[in-house]
């Protein structure tokens, strides 16, 4: 868990307004007694997490594809190919849903904006060092070519709910 205290306030206060904005229909299914907390989101959401993307082309259609997600105080962060065509939506039109979801356990679906963490040209976000060297601990350093090959993103949530029929079991899951 590397979220600070105030950003595990901010994904709480996220969590809750989302799913208290939420239809009925979905409070019937995600409810307090399925949801997670945000400390124990962020305990069961460690190492890389396969996301369903979706992104929109210039006609207003959907596009989905998997990548690797890495949630990091708070937020789901990825990366793509600079050639792929989720880069060309995302360059354009930085809408985004993602989808995380472990058979019937665990559901995380998120709405939001996302960001260019290491554009080729412009400068890279702040914490984009930090956020490279984590990258290259769990892919090893020379994997790619960092600053070529892939763009990586943070998806700025505004909207996300949590579903586990049985947290219990989850937690107990993620502490072995």
């Amino acid at each position: 868990m590397q979220e600070t205290p105030v950003e595990l306030k901010e994904l709480q206060a996220l969590l809750d307004a989302s799913l208290s904005a939420s239809t009925s229909h979905l409070r019937s299914i995600i409810n307090t007694e399925r949801t997670l907390t945000a400390a124990q989101l962020t305990q069961v959401l460690t190492g890389m997490c396969t996301l369903a993307l979706s992104t929109v082309t210039a006609k207003g259609e959907p596009r989905i594809s998997g990548v690797d997600g890495h949630f990091l105080h708070g937020k789901w962060h990825f990366g793509t190919a600079r050639g792929a065509a989720k880069a060309r939506h995302l360059a354009v039109r930085s809408a985004v849903s993602a989808a995380h979801m472990r058979g019937e356990d665990l559901g995380v679906f998120t709405h939001g904006r996302a960001e260019i963490l290491n554009p080729q040209d412009g400068e890279p976000a702040a914490d984009w060092p930090d956020l490279l060297a984590y990258l290259k601990g769990f892919y090893g350093d020379d994997h790619l070519d960092w600053d070529d090959d892939v763009v990586y993103y943070r998806l700025h949530p505004q909207w996300m709910t949590v579903y586990s029929p049985d947290i219990a079991k989850l937690i107990s899951a993620s502490r072995s």
